[in-house]
């Protein structure tokens, strides 16, 4: 077989479109021979089929079907060239420090094996080897250099050699798989896959130091920030206090409630920046353990382990877009405030107060940067028809649930056991069981709906329970007053809302409602203890408080709402 294969070199089975050697090779009318992929790419929206060597053109788009000669050329060459390509290098590494292959023939004292044998997934040594170079039939065997895992390397059904990657499944592959279950897919030589993904994880590893770097940096800058805004804060603590301790006992009382409120921002800036920096920090842990997992993958050598060991999933963990968050000092407008209430002495005093109580229960720049960080995690969520109760009609897009007035039903139109038949309720299509997300709707002038997230366990049949264990982490609007579907008659926010902004940090057990025009926090459900998949979850209500027909609209999240 060396013999033989001797006369081929490994240009004479490159395709001429991808310069790589021809995995599924075919042949076109005129004689030239392709990647079948390479080949079907090349004539892709191509009005007229030519041969992209000679020119040739086909009336009719040639039907192509793999060339099983070449095909078996290019395994055998690959088979014979296994060796110097050092393809086995892990299990040769083996055997130089002690895991030598031995005969697999040998009964008495094993022999250090000399060969192993493709076909017969033996090793051999000297004296059991010697049928393969007498026998007709073994003769045509690919013997290559003494491989302790032999099986590793061999399709287990076609028991002939991987040598095929498949892009789309990311499987390794023998040449009868690939021709069978993987014709339409994107199936590569085993050596392209490698230098491919290999440059993959460099771009992945590069990108996550530059990531840690960044992150590094923002610590930095929101330490600075905050040493900087104590240092201010405390000076214009100082000033304050100096000028309005010389005035009557009116401006000493404004005096203690501006220290309270200024101290109760700082405190609550730190806190907010505080939460923020860990998170960064936490995210630089990831990177860094991901960086480590990387380099480790890297130093993979052997192609075939390399590329079992590679993940499916994404190469870097999600994480927070840094430019969502900035620290806002607030004192200098106060500090600006006072001077002039000081000068113009009780003409002004009534003017600082209100600022001063303003500045306690006004939002500001944070509540924005807040909604901005949340937002940022946005899921496209769709609604699935499958669990709609049967009065709900949703859109075509399913980006829409109304309640539809006098429509007739009966038990018997249930047909899907994911169907609620009491709450007019729907949920997302996609569940979600770990890590953050988020999605906006539109309430507009609805008077009555719920909204939130339910457990995937959540009854379809029969009523469901306002309680704190009901699987609901849903709010409950009631003409102008918001309650906890799990705790009646508690409002935990007035007014009214047009859009609603849901936030899930999983993880955490966190659920988050927020109006997103005004970019503030409705409530807050913190501390539960997720057990399973979450499901977003709509009840536009019926008409109990009114005309309620308006839907509920899952819509795109416009970063601009709320943050000017």
């Amino acid at each position: 077989m060396a013999s033989s294969m001797s006369l081929l070199s490994e240009e004479q089975l490159l395709c001429p479109i991808c310069l790589d050697v021809f995995a599924r090779p075919v042949s076109t009318p005129c004689g030239h021979n392709f990647c079948m992929a390479c080949l079907t790419a090349y004539w892709k929206d191509k009005p007229v089929c030519r041969c992209p060597i000679c020119k040739e053109t086909f009336e009719t788009r040639p039907d192509l079907k793999v060339n099983t000669f070449i095909s078996e050329l290019v395994l055998q060459f690959v088979s014979l060239k296994v060796t110097d390509a050092h393809i086995w290098s892990s299990d040769q590494q083996q055997a130089g420090c002690g895991g030598a292959a031995l005969c697999d023939i040998c009964t008495d004292t094993k022999q250090k094996a000399v060969k192993s044998c493709l076909e017969c997934l033996s090793s051999y040594c000297d004296v059991h080897l010697e049928p393969h170079h007498r026998a007709a039939g073994l003769k045509r065997h690919t013997l290559v250099d003494p491989l302790t895992s032999l099986e590793d390397r061999i399709c287990k059904e076609h028991t002939r050699l991987l040598i095929l990657f498949c892009r789309i499944d990311k499987v390794l592959l023998c040449d009868v798989c690939a021709s069978s279950r993987h014709v339409d897919h994107d199936v590569v030589p085993v050596q392209r896959a490698h230098r491919e993904m290999r440059a993959l994880l460099g771009e992945a590893e590069d990108r996550a130091q530059q990531m840690i770097q960044e992150r590094q940096q923002k610590v930095r800058v929101m330490k600075e920030s905050v040493k900087q805004s104590e240092k201010e804060t405390k000076d214009v603590i100082a000033n304050s206090v100096q000028d309005l301790t010389a005035l009557v006992s009116e401006i000493q009382r404004s005096q203690t409630e501006l220290v309270k409120v200024m101290e109760e921002k700082q405190k609550a800036a730190e806190e907010e920046t505080d939460g923020f920096i860990s998170s960064v920090e936490q995210e630089i842990a990831k990177l860094q353990t991901t960086r480590v997992k990387l380099e480790e993958l890297k130093q993979i050598e052997d192609q075939f382990n390399f590329l079992q060991s590679f993940p499916n999933s994404s190469l870097l963990p999600h994480t927070m877009d840094l430019s969502t968050f900035s620290f806002n000092s607030h004192v200098h407008h106060i500090e600006k405030s006072l001077r002039k209430s000081v000068s113009q002495l009780r003409m002004l005093l009534s003017k600082m107060n209100a600022e001063i109580k303003q500045l306690s229960d006004g939002t500001d720049a944070s509540s924005s940067a807040m909604l901005r960080y949340v937002q940022q995690y946005e899921q496209d969520v769709v609604l699935d028809p499958a669990t709609a109760h049967p009065l709900l009609v949703i859109s075509g897009d399913r980006k829409q649930v109304r309640y539809a007035m006098g429509s007739g039903w009966s038990e018997y139109q249930i047909l899907d056991p994911k169907m609620f038949t009491e709450h007019l309720a729907v949920l997302g299509h996609r569940s979600f069981s770990s890590s953050k997300f988020y999605f906006e709707v539109f309430v507009g002038e609805k008077t009555e709906w719920c909204l939130g997230v339910a457990a995937a366990s959540i009854p379809r049949r029969g009523p469901l329970f306002r309680n704190p264990h009901s699987g609901l982490w849903v709010l409950w609007f009631l003409v102008n007053k918001f309650e906890s579907f799990g705790v009646p008659n508690v409002p935990v926010h007035l007014g009214k809302v047009e859009k609603v902004g849901v936030f899930v940090d999983y993880d955490r057990g966190q659920v988050s409602f927020y109006d997103v025009q005004t970019a503030t926090l409705i409530h807050s459900f913190t501390e539960c203890f997720f057990t399973e998949e979450l499901y977003p979850y709509f009840n536009p209500c019926d008409n109990e408080y009114g005309s309620n027909l308006d839907p509920m609209i899952i819509v795109p999240v416009s970063r601009s709402s709320g943050t000017e």
